[in-house]
């Protein structure tokens, strides 16, 4: 009996190793962290055979610093032609691997076994025997990232892994169709039977992606744990006003998905979970800086919510994002 459950474990493994996987970023004037990320997908367990590039302004691109990247393919486009949606969807399109992990130009694994992790959560399936249709990575606070978003990090991306199904709306609520594009693989046949990314979104085309994978076609989504990037960022008060406004016009634009769901309530216990965090660490004075970030997250979700009231200069002054409104 055990050498027929090791057999069939074989059989499984070879199945995944079978699969493909090509990678897919979109850049804007990449730095040393993208070369660090293009250096750590070479030293990947799992082959990799296409990194696909999508370039924002050709002029930012420098050939000569990357070359000898294996498969490496660079496709450029104008910062007016970006979106996060239309612009994955045609770096999407020119793959023909089995698995597409979709990846931002400064997240960088934080080892050799990322793709080999990711990987290995398609032969997962949901209570109900749900199949998984994407899987994303846990992210890792830098070096220079200050405490409170250190422990933001680890409260959005805990160390146990878990599939999510609609069976865990009632517990999870928005947290059920919670996935980051900082790093996520896609089954690509799944993919675009699902349509891909809506092709004009502001932001947040992951979540969306995946909560019609969850809420319309009973797909499973899967938090890999043990695949880790390195990624983190220390926003001030108006950059995070300016990515919730961002965030919320997203979900004001797809009430099917998000209208039955709230988040406020997730980023209270996130406030107070940070809180009390920062003073069991003994750090008690950056609690009132934490308080009024927050306030400036929730005014930016809370205004972002009420878009489509606002005159377009106002819309302007509160967007991170200017150029997809010149589109809308």
């Amino acid at each position: 009996m055990q050498d027929e459950t090791m057999e069939v474990r074989s059989e499984r493994n070879a199945g995944a190793r079978r699969r493909t996987v090509d990678v897919i970023i979109p850049t804007y004037k990449p730095d040393k962290k993208f070369s660090r990320l293009l250096r750590m997908l070479e030293l990947q367990t799992y082959p990799i055979r296409r990194i696909i590039v999508m370039n924002t302004e050709k002029s930012y691109w420098n050939d000569k610093g990357y070359e000898g990247i294996k498969g490496l393919e660079v496709h450029h486009l104008t910062k007016a032609e970006f979106d996060h949606g239309r612009t994955r969807n045609q770096g999407a399109r020119y793959s023909r691997a089995d698995i597409m992990v979709f990846m931002t130009d400064d997240a960088v694994p934080a080892d050799n076994r990322l793709i080999e992790q990711l990987m290995a959560a398609f032969d997962q399936r949901g209570p109900l025997g749900e199949s998984v249709i994407m899987a994303y990575a846990r992210q890792l606070a830098d070096k220079d990232c200050g405490l409170a978003e250190r422990y933001t990090r680890s409260f959005n991306y805990p160390d146990q892994s878990r599939v999510k199904t609609r069976a865990d709306l009632k517990e999870l609520g928005i947290k059920t169709f919670f996935a980051s594009n900082v790093c996520c693989a896609y089954d690509r046949e799944k993919f675009w039977f699902q349509g891909g990314f809506t092709d004009k979104t502001i932001f947040n085309e992951d979540m969306i992606f995946a909560g019609r994978a969850v809420l319309e076609d009973d797909y499973a989504v899967a938090y890999v744990a043990g695949a880790r990037v390195v990624h983190s960022h220390n926003y001030g008060c108006m950059a995070q006003f300016h990515r919730n406004f961002d965030l919320a016009v997203s979900q004001a634009d797809h009430p099917e998905l998000f209208s039955a769901v709230r988040s406020e309530s997730e980023g209270i216990r996130l406030v107070k979970q940070t809180a009390r965090y920062l003073v069991k660490q003994r750090r008690p004075w950056l609690v009132p800086g934490l308080f009024v970030k927050s306030g400036f997250k929730y005014l930016g979700y809370r205004v972002g919510k009420c878009y489509r009231l606002m005159p377009r200069a106002l819309v302007l002054r509160c967007t991170m994002n200017k150029e997809y409104w010149s589109r809308v």
